[in-house]
């Protein structure tokens, strides 16, 4: 079995339950990167699909901060259980929020937490499976925020491809092995 995946896909290609079916283990943890917002019923019924189809006994942990993620992934151990991140995607748009970068300012510390989840990914003891929106394979977006947005996450996801020892694409719910 390998020992870290990377699981890519389009919008509702199958690439979340997909990588959940990957983990057969009893207890899993599951890390949550996308935000809740007050006002977003919708987001909030999104997020209640995903909770419903995990097991019970996988502990999950919600939306920590972009800067988070690379010390819960370096302080594992072998004996740890899996853990699935889900998604690498929203994750970004956390740490863009954070660095304020939407309109190009802040950027620096955008790569500075690219670099560091590249590293806790590289390092991560346990098994892992990080779950990650392909956004190369569309339009040119036409804002400067969605171009930001699909300039760092198609580079975010070939480096951390680089570190991982499979890589499976979700088209229409159909795994493709790419590694």
């Amino acid at each position: 079995m390998s020992s870290r995946t990377l699981v890519l896909g389009g919008a509702r290609s199958g690439k979340s339950a997909h990588a959940e079916g990957l983990l057969t283990d009893a207890t899993v943890t599951y890390v949550a990167t996308a935000r809740r917002y007050p006002d977003d019923p919708d987001w909030d019924a999104r997020i209640a699909l995903h909770v419903a189809r995990r097991p019970s006994t996988w502990h999950t942990v919600e939306a920590p901060a972009p800067s988070d993620l690379p010390a819960l992934l370096t302080a594992t151990s072998y004996e740890d259980p899996p853990i699935l991140v889900d998604d690498l995607s929203t994750w970004l748009v956390g740490a863009l929020d954070d660095a304020d970068a939407w309109e190009g300012h802040g950027l620096g510390a955008v790569e500075r937490d690219i670099d560091e989840i590249v590293g806790a990914v590289a390092k991560c003891r346990t098994r892992l499976v990080l779950v990650t929106a392909e956004v190369g394979l569309g339009v040119v977006p036409s804002t400067r925020s969605g171009r930001l947005f699909r300039d760092h996450l198609g580079a975010l996801n070939a480096r951390i491809a680089e570190v991982c020892d499979e890589v499976l694409l979700l088209v229409a719910g159909i795994p493709l092995r790419l590694r």
